[in-house]
């Protein structure tokens, strides 16, 4: 097992549909998908058994989504390129969130 850590981030800007705030997820609701989006990309990966350590920060504050992925895993696949993919794929997530 590798010591393979990654931090993938996304620190930008989720647009809302037609600007209505009664249309809007709530920021629960944003972090909440991202987290498990997040999670799913690691866990399509790996083996919940063969992560040893995963942390998921997400934060949404003034429509600015913020995903951090922190992943100890094996080296196959590589646990940078993953937690990268998760990062992206959080963000993808938010994004449908709100055009739906």
């Amino acid at each position: 097992m590798s010591d393979g850590s990654s931090d993938g981030s996304t620190g930008e800007p989720v647009g809302a549909g037609d600007g209505s705030a009664d249309d809007e997820p709530t920021d629960d609701e944003v972090v909440r998908t991202a987290a498990e989006a997040a999670e799913g990309v690691v866990f399509a990966h790996y083996d919940q058994s063969a992560v040893t350590d995963l942390d998921v920060t997400v934060t949404f504050e003034e429509g600015v989504l913020d995903v951090d992925v922190y992943l100890n895993a094996p080296d196959d696949p590589d646990p940078d390129a993953v937690a990268r993919e998760a990062a992206e794929t959080a963000g993808e997530a938010v994004d449908e969130l709100f055009e739906a």
